[in-house]
């Protein structure tokens, strides 16, 4: 699974502030007093236009110290009778026709999802892609729509006349919708889980013959081999992410449903560094050329190699297999690069090794063949030998005194390469309860919901219907992009700025190459992109990042997600939701309406 940035402690990610980076908690505070301060001065520049300084000066008073006396006077009697009002008006529109709409698409989608080596993979993240833009769909319908058409039919007065206040209006109409989209994403939820379950449970035979067959029969676009243990149990081996157990009755044998299908990892990562092919560290490994720098690479036939540090390494680390013993149950994804074909049917060779920190204390090597882009697990158990072929103790002599341990992996082939990030190699903890990692990735959706509904209500409430559509979708959409925009608007991303890179496009200037004369239509060029990009930069800050509140990819890589991420999502939505509340309140006030 791709991990890009290590995700933060939530107290960290929440109040840390130093020079670096301020915490999610300083970055609120900072934006909602800059918004305030903007919003003042604006305001004042207006009002001072229209009816003079003093006059201006007494309604900006005004305004700011009715929004504080009645942040004391919210109801909530009356922003659930406005939820309820919300919830009947959502009804009425047939948003149930959405879960129709839904599980047809369930119904049908089974013809068209081919079979894939990853089937869990490719299921459930069908499920969640179709459940994350069909709900954002309906929550934009459910709400960008609302408060227009009161205006337009002159319901609004009957509302505002009455001793509700605009605070409770915006609160009643967020959370009348989010119960809504909450009850709809609770029956796509459900059926989502069943639909998967059962479209991945199958089932193969094994003939009845008087030798055990080498493979079972073909379901499902594969099958298995066949493999009596020590114990006498016999295993159809691990294919399409999944295994079988098979037990013999009399002269049949019965084929258990998939086990291992459906997982939710709990990793332990650990911190990546390089050597080069002298064996001496460096901070990233060779280029193979690839544009995305994602993965280092290391290469075969020589002392580069890959190192991962592991804190915290205790005897909890280890698994207990009874009479088998304890071991460190690691898991790799190696990435392969071939500089020369070589005999395609063979895989590339490296091995890897346990070491001590700080010493020249290895393992022997295991040898491994490298099956590109593929989980592959390593157990290594408690008594080893080392490099001499003396007895070593895993926890005793391998585990510094501070909890650390060293995984070493090379590459044997010359001329062949491993590629690898921070996220590749990891120690595999436990299997935490696929349901709940299910749940936890419904929440992320619920989130990313209750943030959609918040821009439409307050969008709505200076704009009409269309035109708020129209801004709560470029809000979507940029938000998905915004990782892309901050990178431009810091000159993370080549090609320069808007402007420079409008001007490349017909000139056939590729991204990398710097404009030879440095005449005055260049530096007003770049001028202008500087002023574009500051205001990029602002709107970037303020976006929400819908890229990294999707957690799809945690389920369908089979990955457990970190209730930690969850919590920071959490707050992360009550954040927009609570600013956006205020700005359509101050909105909703300054409009005409009933006064």
């Amino acid at each position: 699974m791709i991990q890009e940035e290590p995700l933060l402690p939530f107290k960290t990610w929440l109040l840390e502030w130093d020079a670096d980076r301020w915490g999610a908690f300083w970055h609120f505070l900072l934006v909602m007093v800059v918004l305030a301060m903007l919003s003042l001065v604006i305001g004042l520049i207006i009002g001072t236009i229209l009816h003079g300084p003093v006059k201006a000066g007494e309604r900006a008073y005004r305004v700011v110290a009715n929004a504080f006396r009645e942040l004391f006077h919210i109801s909530p009697r009356r922003i659930w009778a406005i939820a309820r009002v919300a919830m009947q008006e959502a009804l009425r529109r047939r948003v149930l026709v959405a879960v129709a709409v839904f599980v047809l698409l369930l119904l049908f989608a089974g013809w068209f999802l081919k079979t894939d080596r990853e089937p869990a993979k490719l299921y459930f993240s069908f499920v969640l892609t179709a459940t994350s833009f069909l709900g954002l769909f309906i929550a934009l319908l459910l709400s960008v729509f609302s408060l227009p058409n009161d205006f337009k039919t002159k319901t609004i007065y009957t509302v505002v006349t009455k001793p509700v206040r605009a605070g409770d209006i915006i609160l009643g109409r967020i959370l009348g919708f989010t119960l809504v989209g909450s009850l709809l994403l609770l029956v796509m939820g459900g059926a989502s889980y069943l639909f998967v379950s059962r479209a991945l449970t199958h089932t193969h035979t094994v003939a009845a013959q008087k030798e055990l067959p080498e493979r079972t029969s073909r379901s499902d676009g594969h099958s298995h081999k066949l493999e009596v243990r020590d114990d006498g149990q016999i295993i159809a081996m691990y294919e399409h992410g999944h295994e079988h157990s098979v037990e013999k009755r009399g002269d049949r044998y019965m084929v258990s449903p998939p086990e291992g299908m459906i997982r939710a990892r709990v990793p332990l990562y650990g911190e990546l560094k390089f050597l080069n092919r002298q064996g001496v560290e460096v901070e990233k490994g060779v280029s193979v050329g690839k544009e995305w720098g994602y993965r280092s690479f290391i290469e075969g036939g020589t002392q580069a190699a890959a190192v991962w540090t592991f804190d915290g390494i205790n005897e909890d680390t280890l698994i207990d297999e009874g009479e088998d013993g304890r071991y460190l149950p690691i898991e790799i994804v190696v990435r392969v690069f071939r500089t020369w074909k070589a005999d395609i049917n063979t895989p590339v060779q490296g091995i890897i090794q346990l070491k001590r920190p700080g010493s020249d204390l290895k393992t022997e090597p295991e040898f491994f063949f490298a099956d590109d882009n593929t989980i592959d697990l390593k157990y290594f158990p408690e008594s080893l030998t080392d490099t001499n072929n003396q007895p070593v103790d895993l926890l005793e002599d391998l585990v510094s005194e501070d909890g650390q341990l060293e995984v070493v992996v090379q590459c044997l082939d010359r001329a062949q390469y491993f590629g690898f990030a921070r996220g590749d190699c990891y120690i595999h903890l436990r299997d935490a309860s696929p349901f709940w990692n299910f749940v936890k990735a419904y929440i992320s959706i619920w989130v990313q919901m209750v943030v959609v509904i918040a821009i439409a209500v307050t969008g709505s409430t200076v704009l009409s219907g269309p035109i708020a559509m129209l801004f709560t979708v470029s809000f979507i959409l940029l938000g998905f992009q915004r990782d892309f925009l901050m990178g431009v608007a810091t000159d993370k991303v080549e090609g320069g700025g808007p402007i420079e890179a409008l001007v490349r496009i017909p000139t056939h200037m590729n991204l990398i190459s710097d404009f030879k004369d440095q005449h005055f239509g260049i530096k007003l060029m770049r001028l202008v992109d500087d002023g574009l990009q500051a205001l990029m930069q602002v709107l970037a800050s303020v976006l929400p990042d819908f890229g990294n509140l999707s957690t799809a990819d945690y389920v369908a890589y089979g990955f457990d997600i970190p209730w930690n991420q969850v919590l920071q999502q959490l707050f992360l939505g009550g954040a927009y939701v609570i600013g956006l509340a205020i700005v359509g309140y101050f909105l909703l006030r300054n409009r005409e309406v009933a006064k």
